[in-house]
């Protein structure tokens, strides 16, 4: 029972965190509270020294069948996208995710669109965090690279208004720029660690089970 309390309890502080932070749109209960401040923060000033609006918008899997055809699976996704984006006031440039799916994308307002190279942040910043599938390290990843590519969003803006965000975690101060990039890929091996201790554990379980027949 306290279990389920205590997984109850953490399932809702996650909801409110990201409907208490504007620039998470939907978050699915896969961000780490310390990279949605972090997030908070960075949408924040990039909102009121670049006059940008950056959000997030991301799923475990987004309802879209694996197996329909190409042809539809698209098109369900461009109309997934076109609610995303519906209300944003412009500019604006939403970091879209669907692990299941294998969906990444940038979608952004027309005026950003030769400022923010998708391609490379996607491709350098995202997609790498969250090439394993590996369900124990899902969170982990997710909070990384959704950070990562955030923040790259806000540096590319900020870099071609001449400005330079205190927030950055790319090309802010060396202690600023190292904690965090300490911090995500210290979510990425803490979680490949849990995962080998789980599966060390069981099998230390499963000799003991077997001995004990």
């Amino acid at each position: 029972m306290k279990i389920k309390l205590l997984l109850v309890i953490t399932l809702l502080a996650s909801t409110l965190n990201a409907t208490q932070n504007p620039y998470i749109l939907f978050d699915d209960g896969l961000m780490d509270p310390r990279a949605q401040d972090k997030i908070f923060e960075i949408g924040e000033e990039t909102k009121s020294k670049l006059q940008v609006n950056l959000y997030i918008h991301v799923y475990e899997n987004n309802g879209i069948d694996l197996d329909a055809t190409r042809e539809l699976r698209k098109n369900m996704m461009k109309e997934k996208e076109k609610l995303m984006i519906e209300g944003l006031e412009k500019p604006y440039a939403v970091l879209a995710i669907s692990i299941e799916q294998l969906y990444t994308n940038i979608l952004m307002s027309e005026d950003l669109e030769r400022i923010i190279d998708k391609d490379d942040i996607l491709d350098g910043y995202v997609i790498p965090l969250l090439a394993s599938k590996d369900k124990n390290t899902l969170y982990a990843k997710t909070s990384a690279a959704v950070l990562n590519g955030y923040a790259q969003m806000a540096d590319s803006i900020a870099a071609s208004q001449n400005i330079t965000l205190d927030s950055s975690i790319g090309s802010a101060g060396k202690t600023t720029s190292s904690i965090w990039r300490v911090f995500m890929y210290t979510l990425v091996v803490t979680g490949l660690v849990l995962y080998i201790v789980i599966i060390l554990r069981e099998k230390k379980y499963k000799k003991r089970s077997q001995s004990g027949k």
